[in-house]
């Protein structure tokens, strides 16, 4: 799942590279790229209506959405390792093929279980083709051309965002919710094809792959999303809740033992976070893409559950959110070079601020013009940031630390937005259960867990559209603070290393 294109380092073109292949090279990973951003968004939005007619629990249907955020996150690091060593093209390919395959069989699946297993498996396909593609890209490409590249690697990320939400509303209204994965898989086609024809290469010399330390990494981040999955029915101090949260703290002390002892062998150097300012950036998804992902994923089950708008609708409602994420970043790397990162970094950090605070005027009824008040200015926010985010990423530590620099900042990306799509779930379900007075505690939870993922029980509709309003409406609190926190934070970061 990222809602940006990957950072890359600066690598070195293979020299004699058939620049017949520049176009198919750019075009495969362009394709690929726009189903990753694709398969979150449109997945969320077919979520309501594949819970429904699979007759899933909503344990079962959360799965969906986390079992393909856990590889997904987890794995990149893993992938580019594997990239290098055994070729960038195959992986790429391989990747291309896993994410379409397993879009054909959840769009055949009978039951949740069957995708919630596919979507593990097609998160794997999502890393590889995170890791390969910027890879291919950086390895066949150089001056002027590998920043048309990069640039349109950048549009296609930015178009799956914003024409995902209408794109998997409208297939949902019109073909039920396996039309959502079966449009991923027939993308995929044009990509494989593309991809056969982009040059391959791998590093010359062979090191070892770190398995210790994404195996830890993904067992931790697995426990987290199962613990937070339990406590939307169980509660946050039941035991079914606490094991899996110490476990997963655990793991994460693990991984970083692990990543310590190994040092330069490591696949995900731990030690470049001493760096004040580095450590500032590479926070950054957590406090700016963290509200984006959670807006994307549960503002469409909410418009359709509590405001009774269709899927279609609820998806163009997103507009004013996600369209400034595909016209904003080629303006916000200029606005860079002319003021600094630090201020545009900053004044990205206000918008989100600003879009939090408006989010408190959010009701289920609201018309497009009164939602676009706390969504433009959000969406603006997360723009300007994704127009210098990356860059910002390698720049803060030696030129020699830029890959690993740049491995980290995509699993931190990707890991924050996984952990906010299960933690919002989480938060948002508990929020409502707390303002549903009179019913048991288990049955609260089942009604809240099921009217986030826009379900609303009409027995209960006014008192869990109002639950669901005033979670929402305290989640944009917690989000303005983490922003606001962001924005001074690295403020202060890239300021001492100014000076």
């Amino acid at each position: 799942m990222t809602t940006s294109p990957p950072a890359s380092a600066p690598l070195r073109a293979v020299p004699g590279a058939d620049r017949d292949h520049y176009w198919p090279t750019v075009a495969a990973v362009g394709c690929a790229s726009m189903m990753l951003p694709f398969s979150v968004t449109g997945a969320a939005v077919a979520l309501p209506d594949m819970a429904a007619r699979l007759g899933a629990s909503t344990g079962s249907a959360q799965w969906m959405l986390n079992a393909f955020n856990i590889t997904f996150a987890a794995l990149p690091l893993a992938a580019g390792g594997l990239a290098d060593r055994v070729g960038r093209r195959r992986v790429l390919l391989a990747g291309i093929a896993l994410v379409g395959a397993l879009s054909l069989l959840i769009a055949l699946a009978p039951s949740m279980a069957v995708v919630d297993a596919a979507r593990a498996v097609q998160g794997c396909g999502a890393a590889a083709v995170l890791a390969a593609g910027a890879a291919v890209l950086a390895d066949s490409t150089s001056g002027g051309r590998r920043q048309l590249a990069f640039g349109v690697l950048g549009t296609s990320f930015g178009t799956g965002l914003a024409v995902g939400p209408p794109a998997a509303g409208a297939l949902v209204q019109t073909g039920g919710w396996r039309a959502v994965f079966l449009l991923v898989a027939a993308m995929s086609l044009p990509a494989y094809l593309c991809a056969t024809r982009a040059p391959e290469s791998r590093r010359q010399e062979r090191t070892a792959i770190d398995l210790a330390g994404p195996a830890c990494f993904t067992a931790g981040l697995a426990a987290l999303s199962f613990a937070l999955v339990r406590a939307t029915g169980a509660g946050w101090t039941a035991p079914g809740t606490l094991l899996p949260l110490g476990g997963a703290l655990l793991l994460v002390v693990a991984f970083a033992v692990v990543e310590l002892r190994r040092a330069e062998r490591a696949m995900f150097d731990v030690r470049l976070f001493r760096r004040a300012e580095f450590l500032a950036v590479v926070c950054q998804p957590f406090t700016v893409t963290l509200g984006f992902v959670v807006l994307l994923v549960y503002l469409p089950a909410y418009l359709q559950g509590v405001g009774g708008r269709s899927v279609l609708t609820s998806g163009l409602l997103l507009l004013p959110m996600t369209a400034p994420v595909l016209l904003l970043p080629l303006a916000a790397g200029r606005l860079a070079a002319v003021l600094s990162v630090r201020t545009v970094l900053t004044a990205a950090s206000g918008l989100i601020v600003l879009g939090a605070v408006l989010l408190l005027t959010v009701r289920g009824d609201a018309s497009w013009a009164e939602l676009a008040v706390p969504l433009l200015p959000f969406g603006a926010g997360v723009g300007l940031a994704f127009g210098v985010i990356d860059n910002a990423a390698v720049s803060t530590v030696p030129v020699e630390r830029a890959g690993a620099a740049a491995g980290i900042f995509n699993t931190m990306r990707i890991t924050g937005e996984s952990v906010a799509v299960s933690g919002a779930a989480a938060l948002l379900s508990t929020l409502t259960a707390a303002r549903l007075p009179g019913l048991p505690d288990g049955e609260a939870a089942r009604l809240a867990a099921r009217a986030v993922q826009g379900q609303v029980d009409p027995a209960h509709r006014s008192a869990l559209a109002a639950g669901f309003t005033g979670a929402l409406h305290v989640t944009g609190v917690v989000l303005a603070v983490l922003s606001a926190t962001g924005a001074v934070l690295t403020h202060r970061a890239l300021r001492e290393r100014r000076r």
